[in-house]
């Protein structure tokens, strides 16, 4: 099975994407599963994991919706107010659904980078991992080193580095990104997303541009921790679905077949859905 282990669907008229601007005009309108169902298809990949993109409880019950209604949708990762005093409650209740397969706090718009680490996140991951859901880490290098620590100090967390940190691709810098995720990738309870990368790009860029930055990726995880995913529709300002899809195959082209259908289906199954999400995936 091929799943794409990062996509989002919104719809404008819910008001809570405070990120999405009409500046953003390629994506400045609703994406449902009909929108995205020519490029599953055209890429046969099988299902998804549908990943928050406001910071709402009321946007992952929304996103939870579709799931239980689209069978593409093999899970979803969402979002839990941490700064709430129930916070640990409100985990266990979005938990309830067992479509919900992890949960993302916005890291990257917070204007700390120990926030993570401060007393806040804590009791929320440790409820995570009593009810089985993911930590996606939704952070940008500077965020790698801190991320390290909160894996040392929860073992038993599954932590997935969305979009591999969002490595600074457009001004061709590797350091200290690249030092800080190898040493990242030494922690077993880690893994990441071969994502979003192409937006981190600057225009024009190709694999020959990427290929420094999703080889490093490769190297440090190997391809027994890395999972595939689009960051579709977030991906159409710098692409097409086919335009990533055609890179990371033939980046990973050279590898075992074994290690191809890891990376692009058989990790995401493993890391999100063996006990949780849609059953027969």
């Amino acid at each position: 099975m091929r799943i794409d282990a990062h996509q989002h669907y919104w719809s404008l008229a819910r008001g809570d994407y405070g990120w999405l601007t009409p500046e953003r005009a390629a994506i400045y309108r609703d994406f449902g599963p009909g929108d995205l169902a020519p490029h599953l298809a055209a890429g046969r990949i099988d299902r998804t994991i549908l990943v928050q993109a406001a910071p709402t409880e009321a946007e992952t019950r929304y996103l939870l919706d579709l799931a239980a209604r689209h069978e593409t949708i093999a899970g979803v990762v969402g979002w839990v107010d941490v700064d709430a005093p129930d916070a640990a409650r409100r985990v266990a209740a979005l938990a309830a659904h067992l479509l919900l397969v992890g949960l993302r706090p916005m890291i990257h718009d917070i204007p700390d980078p120990d926030w993570m680490l401060g007393p806040a996140l804590l009791p929320v991951l440790r409820a995570m991992v009593a009810e089985g859901l993911v930590f996606d880490a939704l952070v940008r290098p500077p965020h790698l080193s801190r991320l390290l620590v909160l894996a040392d100090r929860l073992p038993d967390l599954t932590i997935v580095v969305d979009h591999a940190a969002k490595p600074l691709i457009r001004d061709r810098v590797q350091e200290p990104w690249a030092s800080d995720l190898a040493a990242l990738a030494r922690r077993p309870n880690v893994v990441v997303k071969l994502s979003g990368l192409l937006t981190e790009a600057a225009s024009g860029d190709g694999l020959y541009h990427l290929y420094p930055f999703i080889r490093t990726v490769l190297e440090v995880f190997g391809p027994d921790r890395i999972l595939f995913g689009s960051d579709w529709p977030v991906l159409e300002l710098a692409g097409t679905y086919a335009d990533w899809l055609d890179i990371v195959e033939r980046t990973i082209g050279g590898l075992a077949a074994e290690a191809q259908a890891a990376i692009m289906g058989g990790n995401a199954a493993r890391i999100y859905l063996a006990k949780r999400g849609r059953s027969g995936c």
